[in-house]
């Protein structure tokens, strides 16, 4: 099984440009191939990128699936800019700390929400305020731009009252039926995608952003 790798080329296939045998690597490969937690496995090509050199093949592992779900939930489907305010469901767990580490470092106001337990670790990569889940306040929230979700049921539908018109709710574990026509709503399965890890790796070693 497994789909997160971080490892040294060994061989490469017909026709691969862009890497060396030699190359420390890091990636996720895609739904159809498993494999990663084999001593090899092949992937292709574009589904990796360079580790960043400040981290260990280990830690290096710990990143592609958290650190891409983030990313494309904040901007690619999200939008996120500087100035503007996210709320972050599941702040304390492996992605939602990463969301709120990129979120902070993109400039915006960042909420995260969870159990009680995931509150200081939140605040600790860079959310602004954290709001308890099993209490009731998310009704003191409005005017939200972007809603990232990693909890779905109920949450996930406590979630449109919270955005400003033509804000967007982006969500990763189910696509309910839209309650709102003034907000966009996006569902998705994260991607590997080269360019993404680049930029990500080049984050990693100039910001420092964590695994949790």
């Amino acid at each position: 099984p497994g789909h997160e790798v971080s490892g040294t080329v060994v061989a490469l296939g017909d026709g691969t440009t862009g890497l060396s045998v030699g190359d420390a690597v890091f990636g996720l490969t895609d739904w159809y191939r498993d494999g990663s937690l084999a001593e090899y496995v092949t992937v292709e090509a574009r589904n990796l990128s360079i580790k960043p050199s400040s981290l260990s093949h280990v830690d290096a592992a710990a990143f592609p699936m958290t650190a891409l779900t983030a990313w494309q939930a904040l901007v690619v489907h999200g939008g996120l800019t500087a100035g503007q305010t996210v709320v972050i469901h599941g702040a304390g767990g492996g992605v939602g700390t990463m969301a709120v580490q990129l979120a902070a470092a993109a400039g915006a106001h960042v909420i995260g929400t969870g159990r009680p337990s995931g509150r200081e670790l939140a605040l600790q990569v860079g959310a602004e305020r954290y709001v308890d889940l099993a209490g009731d306040g998310l009704a003191d929230l409005r005017d939200v731009d972007v809603v990232f979700d990693l909890v779905g049921g109920d949450v996930l539908r406590r979630s449109w009252p919270l955005l400003r018109p033509g804000g967007t709710l982006v969500s990763i574990v189910e696509s309910p039926a839209a309650e709102r026509s003034d907000v966009t709503f996006r569902y998705f399965v994260v991607e590997p995608n080269r360019d993404q890890l680049t930029e990500l790796a080049r984050r990693i070693d100039a910001e420092g952003l964590r695994a949790v």
